[in-house]
């Protein structure tokens, strides 16, 4: 029975080891510039298994895009506000842990997966474009029910408009990492990121 059961988990393990390489393969180098021998390699599989379980690379991108960066962004971005009626130290915690957390382990100098991807395909293919601007509508939709939630608990400035505000967050974020990637320097990332901090500061009730 045991081995049964492996049997069945194990075309999933191999198809979960192909998009975990894939995110790492077009983090680093690209949706275009990524290549599908990266990938198996790292996997350690074969462009066989590959086109087992997708039938090309842009199959392979969309599920990385659904099925890595997607809870990425719940996980990283989303979670932390999910029921808070005080977002704006939440929304600062969060982004002071994660451009800490990624100048530590490096993962800055290559920027937001999700906007590199947003950047380098949504303009080609309307796959991508679908995908990504679905979860940036979402990012966008729950900074706002945070902020609503804030104003309503007295947290949060009454006269902000929480749409614009959540608008302006996510591009900040967009921007921080941008900034970080573009200019090799820790301290423009963590300038602009205490920047945005110090704008949230001044949305407290």
């Amino acid at each position: 029975m045991v081995s049964v059961t492996r049997a069945l988990r194990a075309p999933q393990a191999t198809r979960r080891k192909i998009l975990e390489a894939a995110f790492a393969e077009f983090y680093a180098n690209g949706f275009q510039g990524g290549s599908l021998n990266h990938i198996v390699g790292m996997a350690g599989t074969t462009k066989g298994a590959l086109f087992h379980h997708f039938d090309g690379k842009h199959e392979l991108g969309y599920a990385v895009v659904d099925e890595i960066i997607g809870p990425l962004l719940l996980q990283r971005w989303l979670e932390p506000v999910s029921e808070s009626t005080d977002p704006v130290p939440d929304l600062q915690a969060a982004f002071r842990r994660f451009v800490t957390t990624d100048i530590q382990t490096g993962a800055w100098l290559n920027g937001c997966p999700m906007n590199n991807l947003a950047q380098e395909m949504s303009p080609l293919d309307d796959g991508f474009y679908q995908r990504i601007n679905r979860l940036y509508d979402l990012w966008r939709e729950r900074y706002a029910a945070s902020l609503e939630r804030g104003v309503r608990a007295g947290t949060v400035k009454a006269d902000i408009s929480p749409k614009h505000v959540a608008a302006l967050i996510v591009a900040a974020q967009m921007g921080i990492w941008g900034s970080g990637k573009s200019s090799r320097s820790q301290d423009v990332m963590r300038q602009a990121a205490e920047g945005l901090c110090d704008y949230l500061e001044s949305l407290r009730a």
